[in-house]
């Protein structure tokens, strides 16, 4: 399955960024765990060895380029910046989606709220990502170019649901609400993270191309390149320590 190119730019890398040092276990979401402590999310990556074409990848995405953070504070072409989320609980009516790549797609319905926070706000043209997470059941619910059907539903590309208490990964091939079939949320920086002093999982970030590959935890491409100097869907980065 390939998305259209439109709608794939900001989704083309779902690289993995962690600091070196100990990991603590991850911060509570509405009383759920974002994912469990040996989760991927939260590895320690400090004493892994550097992959022979790091200097490639690295050049790749802008040695020299600045790292733009959408940290959801202010607007942006009239739109609100960052990936927003909402809470419900166990009681929340869920109501019928449609995909675009049902085959890739877990099916509805999915417990979205009426006015749910959408990526951009409701008027964007752009990924319009709808993040929803059930305190009651730990699931998260992500849905991706999400679009009211006008009945109480949406239209969508793609949507995935994952249990917080689970390490389960999509099926191979699989894409999610994240065009590297990883969830969205646990690579976000919150702001309880932020106030409490430490954010201790990997961050998720985007680059301009990747390669037509996938390594651990991936599960899907987004890229017609088999240049291996682009890298690879789900590759981890890591932070220098100075």
């Amino acid at each position: 399955m390939r998305r259209r190119l439109l709608l794939v730019v900001a989704l083309l890398a779902s690289a993995l960024v962690a600091a070196s040092g100990p990991v603590a276990e991850a911060r509570a979401i509405g009383g759920c765990p974002m994912f469990p402590a040996n989760n991927y999310w939260h590895a320690d990556v400090s004493d892994l060895p550097v992959h022979a074409q790091s200097a490639d990848w690295v050049r790749s995405i802008g040695l020299d380029d600045g790292l733009k953070a959408d940290f959801g504070s202010g607007l942006w072409d009239g739109g609100p910046i960052g990936i927003p989320y909402v809470l419900v609980t166990g009681s929340q009516p869920r109501v019928p989606l449609s995909f675009e790549y049902d085959d890739e797609s877990d099916a509805g319905p999915y417990p979205v709220p009426a006015g749910a926070p959408i990526e951009g706000g409701s008027d964007s043209d752009g990924d319009r990502h709808i993040l929803v997470v059930d305190k009651d059941a730990c699931r998260l619910y992500e849905v991706y170019s999400a679009y009211p059907d006008g009945d109480g539903g949406w239209d969508a590309g793609s949507g995935a649901i994952f249990d917080l208490r689970s390490n389960a990964l999509r099926p191979e091939g699989w894409t999610s609400a994240d065009a590297a079939g990883l969830p969205i949320l646990p690579g976000l920086v919150r702001y309880d993270e932020v106030a409490a002093g430490a954010i201790t999982h990997a961050l998720r970030f985007t680059a301009a191309e990747t390669q037509r590959a996938f390594v651990w935890p991936a599960r899907h491409v987004a890229s017609d390149r088999d240049d291996e100097l682009f890298p690879p869907m789900g590759q981890r980065c890591r932070l220098r320590a100075d």
